[in-house]
């Protein structure tokens, strides 16, 4: 039975398109790499119709359809393959021909080794006169990553994202790695697969892009992931075009879910409703009893609510405010949801502290106006960078300034020639630095600190002067609780606050 059993999966079995993740350094090329093969593969007519960020698209080369990943950085990437989420099946790694590895290209490889991908060398940038596409292969060479020109296996090609060279090159090596990989899937079970982008569409509710790995996807099945579930309403393909199934390495835009997914959760297709909502029922209990989020006594916390326009942006940026140090602040994300800033979230802001952080999306006039009335601070941004390194100054400004104190000089007090309530007019010598205006004093009687003062006055020569340096001789009015006697030593300071630092 068994024996039958396995000889019916393997009969399902049948080539799939490879799935291609595109990783590298920030400003390397990886989006204008993408977009130079869009441009290549997908008529002016086809792409006209993707107006939505849906994380996925396929193209054609050579009557073979290949599958890319658009992800907002490897940040993201990561995210899914830390939740055990199969993505990809082969990684690109951009490397640009005139700055050859920088740190994100280490970073790079480290995640693709970690999924044990099958990689592709895409040296970028080499239309620029300052190429050095050599230099660029013996510096990963030094990282353990040996291209097949200098002996290795790992497949290199040159391109340019700007002229388009080398990308007809480059499609040509993913359907030869492809073919060689053999990469299988089910064409006739249930579907499964994992969430790559989610979104609330203000007209068509919660919309998600899955990537199908396994069997097949219809119209109509009921499909459930960790958190959500729903009946499938509509299939469209990456053009927004209906579709009626999905078949395996196939991105398809689903609606009908109860609510947005998060990125990275694999679902799998259920025979009805109640056997999907007790799966993700199971699932949310098990979360419940995980562990309490609890602040260390003494440390400082600043709350954020992050709204976004689809889950890929909230997985990068949530990578990304991991990175910020929190040994003196911790920080806390109440809420990360998709879609417009609403007058709920600002409620929560107003119980919960929390400043809220948008990401490509607008507030709704309600939540302005009682933000305004409350008080309660919106910030929106355009670019993942500018959104972490205000986040960044928030956890700062939630520090005690830092009191910086600046030694200016000694001077031993010779002669006290006025005292009177808490003033004093010292004679003595400057031993070392000077003494100015205003500068604060503390007084020292051999190695016992007496107390403390500030200077009100310098002369020399008994006429006023802005300060005096080391070797003069002067009297300066002193201000403070205490008598200085001759013989004590002046300690003359500075102090400034400074705002906190992570």
């Amino acid at each position: 039975m068994a024996n039958n059993l396995e000889q019916q999966n393997q009969k399902n079995l049948q080539p799939r398109p490879p799935v291609v993740v595109i990783l590298g350094h920030v400003d390397h090329g990886k989006s204008s790499l993408l977009e130079a093969i869009k441009d290549l593969k997908i008529t002016a007519k086809e792409s006209g119709g993707i107006t939505q960020h849906i994380g996925a698209y396929e193209v054609e080369h050579k009557g073979k359809s290949i599958t890319f990943i658009d992800t907002p950085g490897h940040e993201a990437f990561s995210a899914m393959r830390s939740r055990g989420a199969k993505v990809a099946d082969i990684a690109i790694l951009v490397v640009a021909a005139e700055e050859s590895v920088k740190p994100q290209t280490k970073e790079a490889i480290l995640h693709i080794k970690k999924a044990g991908l099958p990689l592709i060398v895409a040296i970028n940038k080499i239309d620029k006169p300052e190429a050095n596409p050599e230099k660029v292969k013996r510096d990963l060479a030094q990282l353990e990553i040996s291209v097949e020109s200098l002996g290795g296996s790992v497949p290199a090609v040159g391109v340019s994202a700007k002229t388009g060279k080398g990308i007809e090159d480059l499609l040509e090596l993913i359907i030869l790695v492809a073919e060689i990989q053999n990469f299988q899937g089910d064409q006739e079970g249930p579907g499964e697969g994992v969430v790559i982008e989610s979104y609330l569409d203000s007209k068509r509710g919660p919309t998600a892009t899955l990537l199908l790995r396994e069997g097949v996807l219809r119209v109509g099945d009921i499909i459930a992931t960790r958190s959500v579930f729903g009946k499938l309403k509509m299939l469209e393909n990456f053009q927004g075009d209906g579709v009626e199934k999905a078949t395996p390495s196939m991105p398809v835009v689903v609606m009908g879910l109860g609510a947005v997914p998060q990125v990275g959760e694999t679902f799998e297709v259920y025979e009805d409703m109640e056997s999907a909502q007790k799966y993700v029922a199971q699932k949310e209990r098990k979360e419940e009893a995980g562990e309490v989020f609890v602040i260390e006594e003494g440390k400082k916390a600043l709350n954020i609510i992050l709204k976004t326009d689809v889950r890929g942006s909230a997985e990068a940026i949530a990578e990304g405010l991991k990175e910020l140090p929190q040994e003196k602040v911790i920080l806390r994300l109440l809420k990360s949801d998709v879609g417009d800033i609403s007058e709920t979230d600002v409620k929560l802001a107003k119980s919960g502290k929390a400043k809220i952080i948008g990401f490509r999306v607008k507030t709704a006039p309600t939540a302005l106006v009682f933000a305004e009335r409350e008080e309660i601070a919106i910030k929106a941004f355009e670019i993942i960078y500018e959104l972490i390194q205000e986040v960044r100054q928030m956890m700062e400004k939630v520090l005690e300034p830092e009191k910086v104190r600046t030694e200016v000089g000694r001077m031993k007090a010779i002669a006290i020639f006025l005292s009177e309530k808490n003033r004093q007019i010292i004679g003595g010598k400057i031993v070392s630095g000077e003494v100015r205006k205003g500068v604060q004093v503390d007084v020292f009687r051999g190695e016992e600190f007496m107390g403390r003062g500030r200077i009100i006055n310098v002369q020399k020569n008994k006429k006023d002067a802005e300060r005096a340096l080391r070797g003069d001789e002067c009297g300066v009015l002193f201000e403070g609780d205490i008598k200085a006697e001759d013989g004590d030593i002046l300690h003359f300071f500075t102090e400034e606050k400074r705002k906190g630092t992570l």
